[in-house]
């Protein structure tokens, strides 16, 4: 439920607008469980509260911690028994959360593990912002030296953000909103396999959040090879996306590419990118690949990417190169994978456990 929406319900009740913020507040700021811990609310309010109303809940069912960089992978179980995951990521200057859209994807790349899982469903904007309120509660509880609030917020987990547009947007908002989560719509960015028209339609949306455009190749035959997805929006419809994206907002883009040895890592596959992107506004950020049991590829040799990289910069604008994070816990980029199975729920355990955070209103439940 947006704010808007929450403020509309509660005029129904005869309640005024102005206690939504107060309830976003407690949710999403001071991470309360319950409307009766509401303690700024009426107790006749949070009674009809509890009695017409609830909020989401979604808990980590583990943490692993990287012994290498103190990144942490979190694996969710939703309320069906499906399952997600998603990364927290300690750097110097700031700290990452790296957040999932759906559960799989349907867009089957080669190099993913994700994609190598399949398609189950969306996520719900609340089962998206749940994850950033679980990586900050992580924080607030760990011992680890340098753990501190969220800084920064990438949609790059498993699941394609643009083709769960709606809920996608509806989470992205909530993450940035003054009463929520107040993380600055410049430090989120969206990262997409390149879904044109959805493409199109975030850069008519105001924001000011940051796009990521996975392309990893500079032909079509060999993108649409590693990226079916490329079949449908091919390679000169996509850059033009990404040229109207950058005129519209105003923002420069990241081209994301992943080095495969082999594969795509050639002088001629630089000179090919060099030609494609290097008069876009624009980031290419390099990336080695992740290698993962569900594939065969292995990342390009040290000396094969920093070639790719010598060709780049003086071409595009920007060029930068991704330190791999996460990899020995299953957690870097394209590794994110569960088995993504339906389980049955226990005799006698609770659908919601009370002792779980709370994410969002869900619809208003009816009056018995």
């Amino acid at each position: 439920m947006t704010l808007e929406e929450l403020e509309a319900f509660l005029l129904s009740l005869g309640v005024k607008s102005y206690r939504a913020k107060q309830i976003w507040s407690w949710i999403y700021q001071r991470h309360v469980t319950d409307f009766a811990s509401m303690s700024d609310l009426s107790k006749d309010l949070r009674s009809r509260l509890e009695d017409l109303a609830s909020i989401g809940t979604l808990a980590p069912h583990s943490a692993m911690s990287s012994t290498t960089d103190r990144s942490v992978k979190f694996l969710f179980h939703l309320d069906d028994g499906l399952q997600i995951e998603s990364v927290l990521i300690p750097e110097r200057h700031r700290m990452t959360v790296c957040i999932s859209t759906q559960v799989g994807c349907a867009l089957k790349c080669r190099f993913c593990a994700t994609g190598q899982m399949g398609f189950r469903r969306d996520l719900a904007s609340w089962e998206i912002v749940e994850q950033v309120l679980a990586a900050e509660e992580y924080m607030a509880n760990a011992e680890q030296e340098g753990m501190r609030r969220i800084s920064n917020v990438v949609l790059m987990g498993m699941g394609e953000p643009l083709l769960n547009y709606d809920q996608t947007l509806r989470a992205v908002r909530v993450i940035n909103h003054d009463h929520a989560l107040r993380i600055g719509a410049r430090k989120i960015t969206v990262s997409t396999a390149g879904i044109v028209p959805a493409i199109d339609r975030l850069a008519g949306e105001g924001l000011q959040v940051k796009l990521a455009i996975s392309l990893n190749a500079a032909t079509d035959d060999l993108r649409t090879w590693l990226m079916p997805i490329n079949k449908r929006h091919r390679l000169s419809t996509l850059i033009d996306s990404a040229k109207r994206f950058v005129e519209t907002t105003g923002k420069r883009i990241t081209f994301e590419y992943v080095l495969i040895d082999g594969v795509n890592d050639s002088r001629a596959d630089a000179r090919n990118l060099a030609r494609l992107v290097g008069d876009i506004p624009c980031k290419v950020n390099l990336i080695p690949y992740n290698p993962h049991r569900s594939t065969p590829f292995q990342p390009s040799s040290p000396d094969r990417v920093q070639a790719f990289r010598q060709y780049l910069l003086p071409r595009c604008p920007a060029v930068t190169l991704r330190a791999s994070r996460g990899q020995d816990i299953g957690a870097a980029c394209g590794q994110l994978c569960t088995d993504s199975v339906k389980r049955p729920r226990r005799a006698g355990t609770s659908r919601r456990p009370a002792a779980h955070r709370r994410a969002a209103i869900s619809r208003p439940r009816q009056k018995k």
